[in-house]
């Protein structure tokens, strides 16, 4: 997925819960979007690595502290959509 291809948080959202689904080794359905990332023991590398992945897919840099700053999925993809769109604008 490139910043061409984002068109809304849903999107987002739902490639996010598929990551910490996959780090923390738990089917993606037991990933609820408005739960705080650390109530499912997301810890400080799977959240640094978290941030090394969407940098990669999205191409955007985001600051290691991401994860505490927002931290939910739906927060995360909500500030991810809005640096997406903020990029894309500037792009022009």
């Amino acid at each position: 997925m490139t910043t061409t291809t984002i068109s809304s948080t849903t999107e987002i959202r739902d490639w996010l819960r598929e990551r910490v689904a996959f780090y923390l080794e738990r089917p993606i359905e037991e990933i609820d979007s408005a739960a705080r990332l650390v109530e499912y023991g997301l810890d400080s590398l799977y959240a640094l690595t978290l941030c090394g992945d969407i940098e990669d897919e999205f191409d955007i840099t985001v600051p290691p502290t991401l994860a505490w700053d927002f931290p939910s999925v739906n927060a995360i993809a909500e500030q991810l959509h809005d640096q997406i769109s903020e990029q894309r604008l500037a792009d022009r």
